[in-house]
C-alpha cells in the first residue's frame, strides 16, 4: 500500500494515509515523498474529503472486545457512501492499463525476482515502472511510473480486501507471468494448498495468448497448476531439462537456454533461492526480448533489496566483528533457505567455522497460527543457536522448539531476548534477525547492547 501512494502521488494527486505502527523503510520514503502518514484509523479523517479510500487488505469489519469498531474510519467510509476500492483494484484502472505488465508470483522471493526484474529492464534502457513489496538498492524506492511500457508488479497472493476475496494478483492482468514457486501459506484465508493452487490458476488464465508463462520446473505444485489449463508460451527454469538452467555455484554461475550457455552470473548474492529468482528473471525479461547474456551483466551489477540479508551493522571484538543482518524470511522455507545461504557463504569465504545465531519472531498471521510450528527445528538446522520471539502466540514455542535442545531458547518479550543473544554471542559470530515486520527495533538494539558488552570487556582486560 505505500507503493501505491507513491504511484499515486507521482501520478500527480494529493495522497495521505493512515496505519497503525508503520516502520522503516516505507515510513520513510512516504515521508520524504511528501505523504502525510496519520497513526490510527479515527473516523474524524473523513474531513479530509477524499476523492476515494484506498483499502488495504489489513482493514476488516473486526471489532474491539468492548464491541467498538476497530477501523472505525472504515465504519464511517460506509456509512458516508463515500467512494473506496481496494489498491489491486486501483492500481489496475489508473496504472497498469496499457501496459506490458510483468507480474512476479510466488511462495518466496516475489521482491527479490521483481527487483531483480526490473533492474534487467533498466539496465536495457526499456524503464520499467514497478511496484515492489521492499526497496530495490539499485532504485532506492519501492515505487515508480517509469517512462517505457514495461511495469514489473509483485504478485500477491493473499487477498485483496475485505470486500474483494480474490487474490491480488488477479486484478493485473500480465503479460509476462512469473511463477516462482507455491507452497501452503496464508492458513488465515485458504484451507490447503489446492485452494492457493486454484488462485494461481486464476492468474494463468489472464495472460493473453501472445503472452507468457515463467515458472519453477522443479515445482510439482505449479505443474498441477498448469495443468488445469494453459493458454500461453511456457517458459521452464531450474529443472536440468528447463528452458532456462544453471551450471556453477549460486554467487558464480553459468546461464544456459535450452542447453547452450548465453551468458554468466557472478554477484554478492548466495543461496540456491537466488540462482532460482535470477533465472525466473532472465526469462521474463528475454520474453521482452532482452537478451540472456544482457540480463546477465545486468544482474552483476544487483544489489538486492532492504532486508533482504542486509547488515546492520559489525560490532568490533578483540577477536573478531560479530555481524548482525535483518532478513524479511518468516516462513519455514524460506528461514530455512536463508539460514542456508548464510552458512554456504560463510563455507566459501573461509569463516566455515563462524556461527550463526538465528534470531526470529513467527508474526505472519500463518506462523501465529502454529500451522507450521513443527517445520521450525528443520528451518533452523543449519543455526547454531536460535532464539525466538514468543510474544502474541497462541502456541507453546518452547515445546515446538525442543527437539533443538540447549540450541533454541525463547522470550517474550523482545528486551528478554536481546539480553539472551548477547550472553550467547561470541566474537565472530552471525547474528541474523528474520521477520516479516519492525521486530520491535532489535537489530539496533543488539547492536547498541553488544557494543556496550564488548566495550565493557575491553575496558576490564
Amino acid at each position: 500500500m505505500g507503493g501505491v501512494a507513491a504511484l499515486a502521488r507521482e501520478a500527480g494527486h494529493r495522497v495521505t494515509g493512515c496505519d497503525a505502527g508503520v516502520y522503516p523503510p516505507m515510513s520513510d520514503q512516504l515521508r520524504s515523498l511528501g505523504i502525510e502518514l496519520i497513526e490510527g484509523y479515527d473516523a474524524d479523517q473523513m474531513a479530509l474529503r477524499p476523492d476515494v479510500f484506498v483499502v488495504g487488505n489489513v482493514v476488516s469489519r473486526a471489532r474491539l472486545p468492548d464491541g467498538t469498531p476497530k477501523f472505525p474510519l472504515m465504519e464511517a467510509v460506509l456509512d458516508a457512501g463515500a467512494r473506496y476500492t481496494s489498491g489491486p483494484q486501483w492500481m489496475s484502472e489508473h496504472i497498469l492499463q496499457g501496459r506490458h505488465v510483468l507480474a512476479v508470483a510466488g511462495t518466496h522471493g516475489k521482491t527479490t525476482t521483481t527487483s531483480m526484474l526490473a533492474w534487467i529492464l533498466e539496465a536495457a534502457g526499456r524503464q520499467p515502472g514497478f511496484l515492489v513489496g521492499g526497496v530495490p538498492l539499485n532504485f532506492g524506492l519501492s515505487a515508480r511510473l517509469g517512462a517505457g511500457a514495461p511495469f514489473v508488479i509483485e504478485a500477491d497472493e493473499y487477498d485483496t480486501a475485505f470486500f474483494d476475496k480474490r487474490s491480488k494478483f488477479v486484478h493485473y492482468r500480465p503479460r509476462t507471468a512469473v511463477l516462482n514457486n507455491l507452497e501452503f501459506d496464508h492458513a488465515d484465508i485458504f484451507d490447503d494448498l489446492a485452494a492457493i493452487e486454484r488462485q494461481f490458476h486464476h492468474l494463468v488464465r489472464t495472460v493473453p495468448a501472445s503472452g507468457r508463462v515463467v515458472f519453477n520446473a522443479l515445482e510439482e505444485s505449479l505443474a498441477r497448476v498448469l495443468h488445469q489449463g494453459c493458454w500461453s508460451e511456457q517458459r521452464s527454469f531450474g529443472a536440468a531439462v528447463s528452458d532456462f538452467t544453471a551450471e556453477g555455484e549460486p554467487d558464480d554461475f553459468a546461464v544456459l537456454q535450452a542447453g547452450q550457455a548465453q551468458g554468466r552470473v557472478c554477484w554478492g548474492l548466495s543461496g540456491q533461492h537466488n540462482q532460482l529468482n535470477a533465472l525466473a528473471a532472465i526469462a521474463a525479461a528475454e520474453h521482452l526480448g532482452v537478451p540472456v547474456a544482457q540480463a546477465c551483466e545486468a544482474l552483476a551489477r544487483f544489489q538486492n533489496v532492504r532486508r533482504r540479508m542486509e547488515v546492520r551493522g559489525r560490532v568490533p571484538t578483540p577477536a573478531a566483528a560479530i555481524t548482525v543482518y535483518d532478513d524479511f524470511a518468516h516462513h519455514p522455507t524460506a528461514i530455512r533457505t536463508t539460514v542456508d545461504g548464510l552458512r554456504r557463504q560463510l563455507d566459501q569465504s573461509g569463516a566455515r567455522q563462524s556461527r550463526i545465531l538465528a534470531v526470529f519472531e513467527p508474526r505472519s498471521n500463518t506462523m501465529k497460527l502454529g500451522m507450521m510450528k513443527a517445520q521450525l527445528p528443520w528451518s533452523l538446522e543449519q543455526a547454531d543457536l536460535a532464539f525466538c520471539h514468543s510474544g502474541g502466540l497462541g502456541w507453546d514455542a518452547a515445546e515446538a522448539l525442543a527437539p533443538m535442545g540447549p540450541r533454541a531458547q525463547v522470550a517474550a518479550d523482545i528486551d528478554a531476548l536481546v539480553q539472551q543473544v548477547v550472553a550467547a554471542a561470541l566474537p565472530g559470530d552471525h547474528v541474523l534477525c528474520m521477520s516479516n515486520g519492525g521486530f520491535g527495533g532489535i537489530h539496533q538494539k543488539l547492536l547498541d547492547a553488544l557494543r556496550q558488552r564488548w566495550q565493557a570487556a575491553s575496558v576490564s582486560s
